[in-house]
């Protein structure tokens, strides 16, 4: 049954990338990403009850934030073209 539940979650993250690479704008192409992570943790918990690690919750947990803040930033970034100060071309001296 988790090997179905595997090969049916390599099967969407095909249709993920296929969706990240033919998507007309970039916030589809941020949200395809964000979908492969997903499913890539879910993947990686699959894994890990299949194989009797349960280690690998810890794994997907960490994997599970680290999506969650690179989306953030990735969306932070094309939204403002920054990542930093809002006024990091300004002088220091008009603060």
């Amino acid at each position: 049954m988790f090997i179905a539940a595997a090969l049916a979650l390599i099967v969407s993250m095909a249709l993920v990338l296929i969706r990240a690479f033919i998507g007309p704008t970039i916030y589809d192409h941020i949200l395809a990403v964000n979908v492969f992570g997903t499913k890539a943790l879910l993947l990686i918990a699959v894994m890990g009850f299949l194989t009797g690690r349960p280690e690998f919750l810890d794994i997907a947990l960490v994997y599970a934030l680290i999506n969650f803040i690179g989306t953030i930033a990735i969306m932070k970034f094309f939204k403002f073209s920054h990542l930093g100060h809002p006024y990091a071309n300004d002088s220091l001296g008009d603060l």
